[in-house]
């Protein structure tokens, strides 16, 4: 008879051969997402976003109604039971273009940043790896770029290519193009004199091996969170070239042009530009308490004490 282990007592070592068994350590991915769920206002940010994704991608099955489809007898209607968000000037259902506009606010924001993240990434990657010439000539090309107001820049880009959603999305990319740079830098040059990047040069490992595998997954935290803030700006600014005439055309909704069309009416019918913006505001608030919650979960000294429970 097997004599069972007794309780408190320290395991007795394998026999030589016998095979040992490792936990598997638990996938950072999964820890980062386990310590972002304990925070409650980041949790909740993120699930807020996530239904208005879903909203932004299936709008017509949320939409009670076509975009630009009039009723001209009920012009003006405040919210009912029937038009909830109310109608607007042209007798349009309000809450339909809420819904619809988000898809065109999500989808500019998130192209502008993927570009911007992007084309950031990339030269921040070579300026902080290589240095010298290399960082000078990038850096200073990205000064210029970053000592614009990065609204007029974004005003100033449209108005020479003309007013539309595609322009939009340029012009907000090229803006955001030197803050990922200089974020992007800023990392690498923290990780590039690690003791592993060292050893797997020492052993000659190229330069892309040494970026894609060792530098990158380590500079990533800030550029995690800054592409959840800079999603925020985005909006906005899609929002403010849309109020200015310069983004999304009518007839295609936007929160940003909503509002301008709503501008009008201020006095006469609160909701054709209380909607909209609270639209805009719930959006950037989230991407914003989000990036937060990001930047305290990727913080290697955040991280050990919410993973120890605050002690």
């Amino acid at each position: 008879m097997t004599a069972l282990p007794t309780p408190g007592a320290t395991p007795a070592a394998p026999p030589p051969g016998a095979p040992v068994s490792f936990k598997p350590a638990r996938p950072r991915w999964r820890e980062t997402l386990g310590l972002l769920a304990r925070n409650p206002t980041a949790a909740t940010a993120a699930l807020v976003l996530l239904a208005i994704i879903v909203v932004a991608v299936f709008d017509e099955a949320f939409a009670p109604q076509a975009a630009n489809a009039q009723d001209i007898a009920n012009r003006l209607q405040p919210p009912s039971a029937d038009h909830p968000f109310g109608t607007d000037d042209l007798g349009r259902d309000i809450l339909s273009r809420v819904v619809l506009g988000a898809s065109v606010s999500l989808t500019v924001g998130f192209l502008s940043v993927g570009l911007a993240l992007v084309g950031g990434t990339l030269i921040g990657l070579l300026a902080g790896f290589y240095g010298r010439w290399v960082d000078d000539v990038l850096m200073r090309i990205m000064d210029m770029l970053f000592a614009f107001p990065a609204v007029l820049l974004a005003i100033a880009i449209v108005a020479i290519r003309d007013p539309g959603t595609f322009n939009t999305i340029l012009a907000i990319a090229i803006v955001y193009v030197p803050i990922f740079a200089r974020v992007t830098r800023a990392s690498v040059l923290g990780v590039r004199e690690e003791v592993y990047v060292r050893a797997s040069r020492s052993v000659g490992a190229s330069d892309l091996r040494l970026l894609t595998r060792h530098v990158l997954p380590n500079a990533a935290p800030p550029i995690i969170v800054q592409t959840s803030i800079s999603l925020a700006f985005a909006v906005l600014a899609e929002a403010a070239l849309s109020f200015l005439g310069l983004g999304t055309q009518p007839p295609n909704p936007s929160w940003g042009l909503m509002l301008a069309e709503g501008r009008g009416y201020i006095d006469l019918a609160w909701w054709l530009a209380f909607f909209p913006g609270i639209a805009i505001v719930i959006t950037v608030l989230c991407f914003n308490l989000l990036g937060d919650g990001l930047r305290d979960v990727l913080d290697p000294r955040q991280r050990t004490l919410m993973a120890g429970g605050g002690r």
